[in-house]
């Protein structure tokens, strides 16, 4: 029998999923003058996003692709 080989390629999937999530208009999210700091609104609306109940849909299949950084399997 003849001998086969093998290359172990690191791969890497990729999935994205979108959440609405309603950031409440809170004080806080003022700057002095009335304007609204979309920078605290984004980071508020990140925070909102990692709570368990956040309803996440699935957008379309998984992307597969060569991961950047291949190294060896453990």
């Amino acid at each position: 029998m003849s001998k086969t080989f093998s290359v172990s390629v690191r791969l890497q999937r990729v999935t994205i999923e979108s959440a609405f999530v309603s950031v409440p208009l809170i004080h806080d999210l003022f700057d002095q003058t009335g304007t609204l700091n979309a920078e605290k609104l984004m980071q508020s609306a990140l925070e909102l996003g990692r709570h368990p109940e956040t309803a996440w849909t699935l957008e379309g299949d998984a992307e597969i692709s060569a991961h950047p950084i291949q190294i060896a399997p453990d």
